[in-house]
């Protein structure tokens, strides 16, 4: 139990470090039995809410995009999660990491968040078969979109 608890210390601390605050309100899309439990439930302990699904009709705090490479157009699919957060707010991309069904390049990821207006402050492994690619939304976003 003990070390179960430090294992989940670490994982919080993860969470944090990737900018998720207490209280947050996190959308999460893409969601599959292949994603990665341990690091899901770190995010709602950080946070202290549980995660809201694909459903939520308002705008979120930050988005966690679990894609794989067949999940169809990653441009699209960031575009779509700039939609779903406030202005400032981050979208964590999660991709399986090398190696593994359905990875996805790190120069897709970084043409894929470009196009979408999106910057790339962080990568990071999570868990054993992801990682995890901090992306956020411009601090000043002019009005109107494309």
């Amino acid at each position: 139990m003990s070390a179960t608890a430090d294992h989940a210390e670490e994982r919080t601390t993860l969470a944090g470090r990737l900018g998720f605050q207490p209280e947050q309100v996190v959308q999460e899309i893409g969601y599959d039995d292949d994603v990665d439990q341990d690091f899901r439930e770190a995010i709602e302990e950080h946070i202290g809410v549980d995660l809201v699904d694909e459903d939520y009709d308002d705008v979120a705090d930050a988005v966690l995009l679990w894609f794989r490479e067949d999940d169809g157009d990653l441009t699209d699919a960031l575009v779509d999660a700039i939609e779903l957060v406030d202005d400032g707010g981050q979208v964590l991309l999660l991709t399986p990491k090398t190696g593994r069904a359905g990875h996805v390049e790190p120069s897709d990821i970084n043409e894929a968040a470009q196009t979408a207006g999106l910057s790339q402050t962080k990568t990071v492994s999570v868990g054993k078969d992801w990682t995890a690619s901090r992306l956020v939304t411009p601090k000043a976003a002019k009005p109107g979109k494309r």
